[in-house]
């Protein structure tokens, strides 16, 4: 199983990466990429430098009990280096294991626009987007909606800024959370309460992953100590999955 919230299982036939934006700054995946390679763990040889895994194309087609996959956890599929023949073997195989559901999220917007403008998205693939802030993270949200995808939504992580107002229209899901580490930037409250009643207006599915590093009175603890709750409650809501 996957630490991560709001997923089942990790699959990555792409590791490492580059930053794009504000968001990238303190990559949890960078660091857990140089302490894999201190460690010797195989796809981990370039430590974070861009690597394509075939060998673990297959690894979703071993798993009969219907799964949902985060793709590419500690990467980006849609890397301006990553061949778009690879990304079509990683289409290929969400295409030949229906009885999954895989999320794909990047901060490649255009590129991922790009690569769908002449294929169709695997109708168990939901297409995802960070939204960190209004600068870089925005703009992403109407790559997203030119894209025919099942379920389009949201990574709202971490949270930088207030966003304003939200172009909710064909977004199914938003996941918000706070940042975690010794160099954590802080989340207001009311940052995130903004993103959530503008879900519950457009009857978008909420989901609060974390606080991290710094809790709602603006008090750095662990992020266990921290929590999920936000408002007194906790929002795990979900969209139904395709199968």
């Amino acid at each position: 199983m996957s630490k991560i919230e709001w997923t089942e299982q990790t699959w990555n036939p792409v590791t490492g990466c580059t930053k794009v934006s504000p968001g990238c700054k303190h990559c949890y995946a960078e660091t857990m990429s140089r302490r894999l390679q201190a460690m010797g763990a195989v796809g981990y040889e370039n430590g974070f430098g861009l690597s394509l895994l075939p060998e673990r194309l297959s690894q979703p087609l071993k798993r009969k009990k219907p799964t949902i996959y985060f793709v590419n956890s500690m990467s980006d599929l849609f890397q301006e280096d990553v061949p778009y023949g690879f990304i079509d073997e990683v289409m290929g195989v969400i295409r030949q294991t229906p009885q999954h559901t895989y999320q794909i999220l990047t901060k490649r917007s255009q590129n991922m626009r790009r690569y769908f403008e002449d294929r169709k998205v695997p109708f168990n693939a939901w297409l995802g987007v960070s939204v960190e802030d209004k600068k870089y993270g925005k703009p992403r949200i109407g790559d997203l909606q030119a894209i025919r995808a099942s379920t389009r939504f949201l990574s709202v992580e971490p949270l930088l800024e207030d966003l304003g107002r939200l172009n909710l229209k064909g977004i199914a899901w938003v996941i918000v959370g706070g940042e975690s580490g010794a160099k954590a930037r802080p989340m207001k409250e009311s940052w995130a309460m903004n993103v959530k009643s503008q879900c519950e207006r457009s009857g978008t599915d909420f989901f609060f992953k974390q606080w991290g590093s710094w809790g709602a009175d603006g008090v750095r603890r662990s992020k266990q100590a921290n929590g999920r709750a936000l408002a007194g409650k906790t929002w795990d809501s979900i969209p139904l999955v395709n199968i």
